[in-house]
């Protein structure tokens, strides 16, 4: 069972509710890019660019559901026009710590233009900078490619985010094309334990801040994003990063926050097939609805994430120190405090998931691999229904990760 049809999930012996957020109007990805090209935060694209220069445009991986191809295909139309050659843009897939993308994935992303692309390599960087923060320095590492290119562009989704508040803009770049450095430093203990890191949040938000300093330092010229709700695409925006991340965090908050009334004993929240790959992407439907603006669990609530995991606990880097981290502990509580002195970048997650599971269980369901689940201080069972006492006070959100519980509106 997937996010699509959750919201005809049957539990007779239980009081069901369905959340799903206004969804806001789907438009045509196409158009909505082309027309946010025509109109940027900033100069055009073709007053950025030179014939003479060379390009790197990062676009997101296999675990973000944006239209690449849409994407980059009117990115490249715009380089044409400004008379840059198809041999000397270089497309870079933007993966972070996650596992490299394979072929076929890569044809199926970005179409006719699979032949530009390469995977990063997150071992294989340079440092390009530093951003400050506080008395810290912490240094910019970068793709090579991306680093000696005379132009940046990117693709983007912006998207709720567990720390970013809203993801795209320059964290395409930064964290996806980027080293351990600022991987490490942002999503630390000491960053993530931050009040102003929180989903939904960019204002104030530091960890936010520093993803916009190191685009800054990077020198991202040319960002082009979307925003998307449960019936697709809601807009595009393209120019600067920073203002291209507020402008779709506004459309999206507006679309996908829903007020949250009473408390419940269970919540089943669904995750989008992207993220329902791996144990890493599809927890992400628990902290958001645990750790977010208004968790509508009971004391002692549960979680329930239908997924299927047809990857275990994911194959990147990131993911395997996630599993490790789980399944090497003996309880969520001793797990977290001893997470809090630090960890190796990509088992923030780890770290997140554990601070969730202090307060609540977390049930996965229709899972391949159920000893996985086991593994990582969770619980897996066969279906939806088996993981839910009877009688209980139930909340169905159908895709977890596009909608924004939020407490309720007082007069």
């Amino acid at each position: 069972m997937n996010s699509a049809n959750l919201s005809n999930l049957s539990l007779p012996d239980c009081n069901v509710a369905v959340l799903e957020p206004p969804g806001g109007t789907a438009v045509d990805p196409r158009e909505a890019a082309e027309e946010a090209v025509e109109n940027p935060h900033g100069p055009p694209l073709s007053e950025i660019v030179s014939p003479d220069e060379t390009v790197a445009i990062v676009v997101t991986d296999v675990t973000r559901a944006t239209p690449d191809d849409i994407l980059l295909d009117v990115l490249l139309s715009e380089l044409k026009e400004a008379g840059v050659p198809r041999n000397q843009i270089t497309v870079v897939i933007g993966l972070g710590l996650h596992r490299p993308m394979t072929d076929t994935e890569i044809a199926d992303a970005l179409g006719e233009h699979a032949d530009l692309a390469e995977n990063h390599n997150a071992d294989s960087v340079v440092e390009v900078g530093r951003v400050e923060s506080g008395e810290t320095e912490i240094p910019i590492e970068l793709n090579p490619t991306v680093a000696n290119a005379d132009r940046v562009l990117s693709t983007g989704m912006v998207e709720p985010h567990q720390y970013a508040g809203f993801s795209g803009g320059a964290k395409t770049v930064a964290i996806g094309a980027g080293g351990e450095s600022l991987i490490r430093y942002t999503h630390g203990p000491e960053m993530l334990a931050h009040d102003g890191v929180r989903l939904g949040r960019i204002e104030n938000n530091p960890f936010r801040e520093t993803l916009d300093e190191a685009g800054d330092v990077i020198g991202v010229d040319f960002c082009l994003n979307v925003t998307h709700g449960p019936d697709g695409v809601l807009g595009a925006s393209a120019g600067h990063h920073r203002d291209v991340v507020f402008d779709l965090a506004e459309t999206a908050k507006e679309v996908l926050s829903v007020q949250v009334e009473g408390k419940f004993d269970a919540v089943v929240a669904g995750v989008p097939e992207a993220k329902a790959t791996n144990l890493y992407q599809a927890t992400r439907a628990a902290t958001y609805v645990v750790l977010g603006d208004r968790n509508p669990l009971r004391s002692g609530g549960r979680v329930v994430v239908p997924a299927e995991l047809s990857e275990g606990a994911g194959e990147g880097r990131g993911e395997k120190r996630f599993y490790d981290r789980l399944a090497g502990a003996t309880d969520p509580e001793s797990l977290y405090e001893e997470m809090r002195s630090g960890y190796e970048p990509g088992a923030q997650r780890a770290f997140v998931v554990a601070r969730a599971l202090r307060g609540h269980d977390v049930y996965v369901t229709g899972s391949e691999h159920p000893e996985v689940v086991e593994d990582c201080l969770m619980h897996a069972r066969e279906s939806v229904a088996d993981a839910i006492e009877p009688r209980s006070d139930v909340l169905v959100v159908p895709n977890a990760l596009e909608t924004l519980l939020v407490r309720p509106v007082r007069d």
